[in-house]
């Protein structure tokens, strides 16, 4: 039985990234329904970050870079820091549209957070559309439609509904939630809760 995975994340957030390795890994092994939502750590329209900001961000990096290389065997090679996610949430939306929800936000991932790409670019996230297959050839404008930005703040609103106030947040069979980067044992543990039947009153 297949059982569902809601993840909000922000394709910017490191722990995010690495939870999808996690995730990646478990789809591999286990029949489970990934479904992508957004979740802004900076809001859309937010100023940039100041120095100060930047400057602990740079201290706190060869941290969990070598933090991914050690527990996750991943290598980042990251994008530019403080730049806006919304243009890659909204292309998410339109890829799930097309039914190609989790490979793409996996795509957008790993140009992110491994080649070092700017995400916030629509000829990079049409490059991570063509890599799934998808025709990006006018994705720019198809991004204008307000469709992908409404779709974008349900994903927000609802994560505020559920009280959901940082990511990774992973939420298996609407029942077992995970939060931030867990070791893949935990997730491992939670779907096989999730594959047991609810206890009867």
């Amino acid at each position: 039985m297949s059982v569902s995975v809601d993840v909000w994340s922000d394709f910017v957030c490191p722990f995010c990234f690495l939870v999808s390795t996690n995730l990646k890994r478990l789809a591999e092994t286990h029949d489970i329904q990934l479904t992508w939502h957004a979740f802004e750590l900076r809001p859309f329209g937010s100023p940039p970050p100041d120095a100060q900001y930047r400057q602990f961000i740079a201290e706190k990096t060869p941290a969990m870079v070598a933090m991914a290389k050690t527990q996750y065997g991943v290598d980042i090679n990251q994008g530019p820091f403080g730049i806006d996610s919304r243009w890659a949430h909204r292309a998410a939306k339109w890829a799930e549209q097309q039914g190609q929800g989790d490979a793409f936000a996996q795509a957008v991932l790993s140009a992110y957070w491994l080649q070092a790409q700017d995400i916030s670019q629509p000829a990079v996230l049409a490059a991570c559309a063509e890599v799934v297959g998808l025709d990006a050839s006018n994705l720019a404008a198809i991004l204008a439609d307000p469709l992908y930005d409404a779709a974008v703040e349900e994903d927000i609103a609802l994560a505020q509904q559920l009280r959901l106030s940082g990511v990774p947040a992973s939420v298996f069979a609407k029942r077992y939630l995970v939060v931030g980067a867990q070791p893949y044992e935990v997730f491992a543990d939670v779907l096989q809760q999730a594959n047991e039947p609810p206890a009867s009153n």
